[in-house]
């Protein structure tokens, strides 16, 4: 009888872990709606527009940190933002023009649907989601992204808050709920 019990609590230790993660989700049946994601595009695939679309992301990356830093919400990220368009298709324009490059960028806030992608441990399953959209050139190639809101990108791995679920199922549970 021990066996078996020890048996049924690995098996469900396993199953909350491993098999049910959908069930546990907190985003379970989101449509991205508390995050802005941050998508480069890339001119195209080649070898130099993809090593430009990172000198980009690191010039963009060191602007907007201190841009969204104060933010309380996504409204007021996405409002900071905004206000910031001119400034960061200035900086990707002379990034591009100081290696060499004669296309430009274009800045848009839009929603778009998404991939499932992981970053950092957090998964984002794919739908919609708000984007600040960074286009090089004609934007065809790969893409670099980050979640701009809230900061997953631009925390440098401080002040990140990990949860258990399986703590917090057990908690409810002597919670009564």
């Amino acid at each position: 009888m021990k066996k078996f019990c020890i048996s049924l609590v690995i098996f469900a230790i396993i199953f909350l872990t491993t098999g049910c993660t959908d069930v546990f989700r907190t985003d379970k049946g989101s449509d991205g709606a508390e995050y802005l994601r941050l998508h480069i595009r890339a001119n195209s695939d080649s070898d130099e527009d993809q090593a430009v679309k990172y000198a980009v992301k690191d010039r963009v990356v060191e602007f907007l940190t201190p841009v969204v830093a104060g933010c309380k919400d996504k409204a007021q990220a996405e409002a900071a933002i905004r206000k910031n368009y001119s400034a960061l298709e200035k900086i990707a324009d002379e990034t591009l023009k100081s290696k060499g490059f004669t296309y430009s960028s274009s800045v848009k806030l839009t929603r778009e649907t998404f991939p499932t992608r992981v970053y950092d441990g957090v998964t984002l399953p794919s739908g919609e989601y708000d984007a600040l959209i960074i286009g090089l050139g004609e934007a065809k190639g790969d893409n670099w992204w980050c979640v701009v809101y809230p900061p997953l990108c631009f925390t440098g791995g401080e002040n990140v808050r990990y949860k258990s679920k399986i703590i917090e199922i057990i908690a409810k549970w002597r919670r009564g709920g």
